[in-house]
């Protein structure tokens, strides 16, 4: 509880198969999706016009389409396809192959660098989030060529799959951005803990400090 994050080389299988709080009540369930439904629908509304605004940017400033859409792994390993703003050149993993977005990326277009310092390429997510594919707040959401290593060096990495994946988490808010195994652990500590202790109330205190961490541009790349 001091940390915010469970240590997944010390957790017993036990523990994690009984403990009450990885056993959701269909009212919390219900609650957090009634939720998503009723956000998702009036943010989409309000954005409106940047959403406009961002596509004629993206449009103007290099080739491609301005949506970018990538398979995705969601709850019960159901897999389904996300979507955001275009902020990397056109068919920029032709060359490279699935890659972790580095510091400096030159894949990265002008419009891109300032879309993903604020989080707007993030917003085409709340179509994801109205269609039931995510919540706003979850574990974020991962790639299977990426998963398929990391089940395989992470104990309890399939524990992520149990809720649904989230446009914001309790590790973007306390980890910065993982681009490696290492982190991808780190970041299951707190994937574990939100887990175990997810609320109406501990959703609003991450909702309220991603919106520090957007208007602050913290860890973006």
């Amino acid at each position: 509880m001091l940390t915010g994050k469970l240590i997944v080389q010390q957790v017993n299988p036990g523990w994690l198969i009984f403990s009450k709080g990885f056993r959701k009540s269909w009212f919390r369930r219900f609650s957090k999706r009634a939720a998503d439904i009723v956000l998702s629908f009036v943010m989409m509304v309000v954005l409106l016009p940047l959403i406009v605004i961002v596509a004629v940017l993206i449009k103007i400033d290099s080739k491609g389409p301005v949506l970018f859409s990538q398979d995705r792994v969601g709850e019960g390993r159901k897999e389904y396809m996300v979507y955001k703003f275009r902020s990397m050149v056109q068919d920029a993993e032709e060359k490279t192959g699935p890659v972790w977005a580095q510091d400096k990326d030159d894949r990265i277009t002008r419009v891109g660098k300032f879309i993903r310092k604020w989080r707007i390429d993030e917003v085409p997510q709340l179509w994801n989030v109205f269609r039931g594919e995510m919540s706003f707040v979850g574990p974020r959401p991962e790639r299977e060529y990426f998963i398929k290593q990391l089940d395989e060096v992470i104990p309890y990495y399939g524990q992520r799959f149990t809720v649904k994946p989230g446009l914001t988490g309790w590790a973007q808010v306390c980890f910065s951005y993982g681009a490696s195994v290492g982190d991808a652990m780190e970041k299951l500590n707190y994937d574990l803990f939100y887990i175990k202790n997810m609320s109406i109330f501990m959703d609003l205190m991450i909702l309220l400090r991603t919106v520090k961490t957007v208007l602050t541009g913290e860890g973006a790349r």
